[in-house]
């Protein structure tokens, strides 16, 4: 019936297109010739069974019938190729029943695979340009309230609201362009673009999603930039007019030695300079700073949260402290599973299963958590509550990812717990070291020998302009530059990487991991694939881009443009300043610094420490300045090269391996029977499938009464016989030939060659006493012909799988 319903579908389709009106008008078909049937292939259930005699004999009839109608054919709308590949795949589809379009028929994988590839390029064209709008706004919220801050507005909740308002802009033009790329792209009439026209929806979908988590992410950057900002001006204030104070003392300091009209030994000068100092910090109160409790906070955050799943998660949440929680190993123990399994033994095998599939996925989403804060802690920033906030959106999306179990809130409340309760901790370590780093007393103190050698300088009237010019470079210049290189390394690594066609789209992907399996032919690879697939998959491109950029300078080409970009920034904003003849040096510094406002962040503290007891030409200052600019990026050059790529990937404001993985990762969703990922293009699709279908055992299944591996492929069991059992059909048993009933969103199609699932069985068959023991399993028989399938073998099964040529 449903096929019955998809034939006619379709051809409700072709009368929109066509003015054929009957199903005669586009096919030749005479019920007294036209007719075959043709028998089940296996004499019993596959793949053990023997071939039914009376299949070859009905299929031998067809062929010449096809032959024969072939031959009295005028002409053919397709050259022989397109002929033979739609005749393929009408043949697989006779043999198994199944006239649903596969990607087995090449002609729609090539299709299919030319629009992801477009897709993904206009997806990443969209990323990449909010990657750089977000770098220049956050560049513009970081300098805001400075002399580099260009802003006619004076109040940050303006200045953020207008930021989001631009955000809206660009992020509604880039959707509008998404979108109308893909109705040209579905216009033309080369590529065989109508055989996935039925995808055009989905990919529709993917655009508009893609523009509501951009935005979302962008006002959440936003957010904690500003805030993070705010927060730091009263502190700044407090650190200028403590230098303020300072350098009144130390002129004062220099006024009365100069007045005594001898010649003062540096020993001397250093008594009078430390015991100004000292009389400076008992005078001036410094008030002691304070660490907020971010335990308060992001307890808040998660209470907010839970109070959305009802009372009794509330209740949940209020029998642990969230400073006890996250301490030691998440361990899940199932409980009502039991309750729902009918016999004992059942029960004993399905709560293991349950449990270890529930652990598995916990572990997967504590690890992903982990690396957010660790990126987050890298940044040394102060703590935000949009990061807490981040996390739980990332739980809640996780959490309705699982399959195969059904998740309750007890076991959803204790893992958010155990989550923020790491989270808070690291947090507050965050925000404390951020305070103490800002510190003003400590700030003023780690200036003390710089005021000293200022305080002896202007005392002796010492030229201070190349001085002052290497310590503008050095401190002030130089950090700015550093930062914008690493602001900016990120995008251009993922577009080196995009460049290769292993990441070129989902479909390359897989096959690549899984040629690289083969290839390195290691069990610990193929059970860290399968059991630890995200950590396997985010640890293979790490891999990639450190072998990428290692093999040659590509990687320091990327990091020179930038350093050269600044420089001629940094020169072009000096010349500007000399035009404008400014009165003093303070001036003419300060009209440097608005000049590079809009790409580089220059270091408070360190500009304020600089302007302390400056009395440099401002004309032989800017001299020196441009040869201290040109030395710094000689300097720089030479620290870039010499940096370990590991340690340059930890520093990027983009993480190039995280934007990879979140690209090719996809919805993210599993076979329900073998675990093999979704491959299905864009973010958001009504169907999944994967090209590569793998013996159940793979994924740890198990017969639950003998407890032997099951070596059943879901390929061949949707043509079979064969029945399941799983939690969505409350362990009752149900055929596989109608597992679209229990998991409608699934299509799987079967294996039309029989030999396209050779690469797992070889897989299996070779290292099946290590599956054996690593899934605390009984051994299978393995069929004699998997043992004799070889490498070669399963390398091509790979490459008919996913329509390499």
């Amino acid at each position: 019936m449903q096929q019955l319903n998809e034939m006619t579908q379709a051809a409700a389709k072709m009368e929109k297109k066509e003015e054929n009106k009957k199903f005669t008008d586009v096919m030749e078909c005479s019920p007294d010739t036209g007719n075959f049937y043709i028998p089940g292939l296996w004499n019993g259930n596959p793949p053990m069974a023997p071939v039914n005699a009376g299949y070859s004999e009905a299929v031998y009839e067809l062929k010449k019938n096809i032959i024969h109608v072939l031959g009295s054919c005028e002409s053919s709308a397709n050259d022989i190729l397109e002929f033979t590949e739609w005749m393929k795949s009408l043949w697989n589809a006779v043999k198994h029943e199944n006239f649903i379009f596969s990607f087995r028929n090449s002609l729609v994988a090539d299709a299919y695979m030319r629009l992801c590839t477009e897709f993904n390029k206009w997806d990443w064209e969209f990323r990449q340009l909010m990657y750089t709008w977000v770098t220049d706004a956050e560049t513009r919220i970081r300098n805001f309230g400075t002399i580099a801050g260009k802003s006619e507005i004076s109040d940050m909740s303006e200045c953020v609201k207008q930021l989001k308002s631009e955000a809206s802009t660009v992020l509604s033009e880039w959707e509008t362009k998404l979108l109308e790329n893909l109705a040209w792209y579905f216009k033309q009439t080369e590529g065989h673009v109508y055989l996935v026209e039925e995808y055009k929806e989905g990919f529709k979908s993917s655009a508009k999603t893609l523009r509501r988590q951009m935005q979302s992410s962008v006002f959440n950057q936003l957010t904690a930039a500003a805030d993070i900002r705010q927060g730091m001006t009263e502190l700044e204030k407090i650190k200028e007019n403590r230098t303020k104070e300072l350098e009144g003392r130390v002129r004062a300091l220099i006024e009365k030695c100069q007045k005594k009209n001898i010649q003062m030994t540096e020993k001397e000068l250093d008594e009078e300079f430390d015991k100004m100092w000292t009389e400076t910090e008992e005078e001036l109160s410094f008030k002691q700073m304070k660490f907020d409790d971010i335990y308060n906070s992001v307890t808040h955050q998660l209470r907010e949260d839970v109070s959305q799943k009802g009372s009794y998660a509330s209740t949940l949440l209020s029998q642990n402290r969230l400073q006890d929680c996250g301490r030691d190993p998440f361990r899940y123990t199932a409980e009502g599973i039991l309750k729902r399994c009918k016999d004992k033994l059942t029960k004993v095998f399905n709560a293991q299963s349950h449990t270890t599939t529930v652990q598995h996925f916990a572990d997967c989403i504590i690890d992903h958590c982990k690396q957010f804060i660790s990126d987050k802690m890298q940044r040394k920033n102060n703590y935000h509550d949009t990061y807490i906030q981040e996390i739980l959106k990332v739980i809640d999306e996780r959490l309705q990812n699982i399959q195969d179990v059904k998740i309750d809130i007890e076991f959803e409340v204790s893992l958010k717990q155990h989550i923020c309760g790491f989270a808070a901790r690291q947090f507050q370590k965050m925000h404390e070291d951020y305070i103490h780093a800002n510190d003003p007393s400590r700030c003023l103190n780690q200036n003390k020998e710089k005021f000293r050698t200022d305080f002896k300088d202007v005392f002796h009237d010492r030229d201070q302009c190349q001085k002052k010019a290497e310590e503008f470079t050095r401190c002030c210049l130089k950090p700015a530059v550093e930062d914008f290189v690493y602001r900016s390394l990120g995008p251009d690594i993922i577009v080196e990487m995009l460049t290769n066609e292993q990441f070129s789209t989902r479909m390359s992907f897989q096959y690549s991991v899984l040629l690289d399996l083969l290839r390195k032919d290691n069990f610990e690879n193929y059970r860290s694939y399968i059991c630890s697939y995200e950590k396997y998959v985010k640890n293979w491109i790490l891999n990639k881009i450190v072998e990428r950029f290692s093999e040659d300078s590509t990687m320091f080409e990327f990091e020179d443009r930038h350093v050269q970009s600044s420089i001629r920034i940094i020169n072009a904003a000096v010349n500007k300043a000399k035009t404008e003849k400014s009165p003093n040096l303070e001036s003419f510094v300060k009209n440097v610094c608005q000049e590079l406002g809009d790409k580089l962040v220059i270091s408070q503290d360190a500009l304020g420490a600089f302007m302390i007891l400056n009395n440099a030409d401002q004309e032989q200052f800017a001299l020196w300045l441009t040869e201290c600019v040109k030395d710094m990026a000689q300097v720089l050059q030479e620290k870039l090269k010499n940096n370990n790529i590991l340690m340059k990937l930890k520093d990027l404001r983009v993480n190039p391996q995280n934007e990879l993985f979140n690209k090719l990762i996809g919805c993210g969703k599993q076979c329900p029977f073998c675990k093999a990922p979704c491959e299905a293009g864009g973010k958001v699709h009504t169907q999944h499938w994967t090209s590569l279908h793998r013996p159940q055992a793979l994924g740890g299944i198990v017969c639950t009464r003998s407890k032997i591996l099951t070596i059943d492929i879901c390929s061949s069991d949707v043509v079979s016989d064969n029945t399941f059992q799983c939690v969505e059909t409350n362990w009752e048993r149900h055929p596989y030939k109608y597992y679209i009933k229990i998991f409608p969103d699934w299509k799987i199609p079967p294996d039309g060659s029989l030999k396209a699932s050779n690469y797992w069985k070889y897989v299996l068959a070779k290292f099946n006493q290590k599956f054996v023991k690593a899934f605390k399993a009984k051994p299978t028989k393995i069929p004699v012909r998997w043992n004799k399938i070889t490498p070669q073998q399963a390398e091509e099964s790979l490459k008919e799988s996913f329509n390499i040529k």
